[in-house]
């Protein structure tokens, strides 16, 4: 298969969902020889309702800059599939993407339970990090952790970032059960560390590292005079993780001075990315990343209001992420995301009432990139967030790519 062959290939299996478990993935990772390639590398594994991303971004953008070849693996992407998988912050090739699809395609073609998305998304990640003699492996989890893909893979240090209400559906209706499927990480002789958690999550996954036996860190936000190359107080937290995992993995070749260069030459895009001076985009779509977003914009922007661009899809809280963001907003245009779960502009408007936002001026347009041209010709401020579906799509515009709609 050539490039586009293969990625239609592999979106084509988006068909058989989402399905949570280790056995098929398992046998995946020891087929393609993966399983047995990856020992005696050193492996992080980042798992957390938000700031995955970006504690997984410090962490290679540390281990790199200490002189080893790292693999990122992270989901999902923004524009383009390869953005899941880089070898010291290079984007996976298209020809080594076709190749190592096709031999997947092959190998899995007659298999009676067909691998998920997900499952070949780490299985040619993890393969392509052996291929290309890795030393040390960021991995994010897709959802959750206990069965989650990523599992399957035993890490040397595992990080849980935050715990809030999300994918309910899939990990339970409380704090407490979806903490369990979170602590689903944790391993016998593997550290874990840890996020400011709700009390209740603290609680099970620290019983449960009691009970296996391993260290439980609570790690605190990095001393204000540490600057980051991603915006917002939040990111001291984050970058207080990837520290810590960074000094377990690889303590030796760490100085404070390389820690801090490299926190602030990290960039993760569509973390309240900032375009031209006027337009942030922020992937934020629950409501404690739309409380974070807020509080962001009230440190980088004071007294001043966005102009909200804002799209999402279904089974999200969209009136908690509305009512979150509504005291630094002067408008919110509604766009249908693209995506087959999108919401309706009426199903928002409703939303944006039950916020409490009713008398907040309110605008609906068909299309995202018309939307936003013309809040901007208006002056002030425009912000786009509340799916990653939009900010792949106007950062697709913005960088002359063509955006890669993807379901998972």
């Amino acid at each position: 298969m050539n490039y586009r062959d293969s990625i239609d290939w592999l979106y084509s299996t988006q068909t058989f969902g989402i399905k949570l478990g280790l056995d098929n993935v398992s046998r995946l990772l020891r087929e393609t020889g993966v399983t047995a390639d990856l020992r005696g590398r050193k492996i992080l594994h980042v798992a957390g309702t938000n700031g995955k991303g970006s504690v997984c971004a410090f962490s290679e953008r540390i281990l790199r800059d200490a002189g080893l070849r790292t693999g990122l693996f992270t989901s999902p992407h923004l524009v383009t599939y390869r953005e899941r998988i880089r070898v010291s912050g290079e984007l996976i090739p298209k020809a080594a993407t076709a190749s190592l699809l096709t031999r997947i395609r092959e190998r899995v073609a007659d298999w009676e339970q067909h691998p998920t998305f997900f499952e070949i998304s780490l299985a040619l990640a993890t393969r392509w990090f052996c291929d290309e003699d890795c030393e040390a492996i960021v991995l994010e989890t897709g959802m959750g952790g206990r069965l989650d893909a990523t599992n399957a893979i035993d890490a040397d240090v595992s990080v849980i970032t935050s715990l809030s209400l999300d994918h309910q559906q899939w990990l339970g209706s409380t704090l407490r059960d979806i903490a369990a499927e979170k602590a689903g990480i944790l391993k016998r002789g593997v550290p874990v560390l840890i996020g400011d958690l709700p009390p209740d999550a603290r609680d099970v996954i620290g019983r449960r590292a009691l009970a296996l036996g391993i260290p439980c860190i609570e790690v605190h936000p990095l001393p204000a005079e540490w600057k980051t190359g991603l915006r917002g107080p939040h990111q001291r937290e984050n970058a207080a993780l990837a520290v810590e995992a960074a000094c377990r993995i690889e303590g030796d070749r760490l100085t404070q001075e390389g820690l801090r260069h490299s926190l602030e030459a990290t960039r993760w895009p569509g973390r309240f990315q900032c375009i031209d001076g006027d337009l942030y985009l922020d992937g934020a779509h629950n409501p404690e990343a739309a409380e974070t977003l807020r509080r962001t914009w009230e440190t980088e922007c004071p007294g001043e209001k966005a102009h909200l661009i804002f799209g999402a899809v279904a089974n999200k809280d969209v009136t908690g992420i509305l009512r979150a963001l509504l005291p630094v907003l002067s408008a919110v245009t509604f766009v249908p995301v693209k995506s087959e779960r999108r919401l309706s502009v009426e199903e928002m408007r409703s939303a944006l009432v039950e916020s409490g936002g009713g008398g907040l001026p309110y605008e609906e347009s068909d299309a995202l990139l018309p939307a936003i041209e013309a809040t901007r010709r208006d002056g002030g401020k425009t912000l786009v967030a509340g799916s990653l579906f939009l900010v792949g799509e106007t950062l697709g515009h913005f960088l002359g790519e063509s955006f890669e709609v993807s379901l998972q």
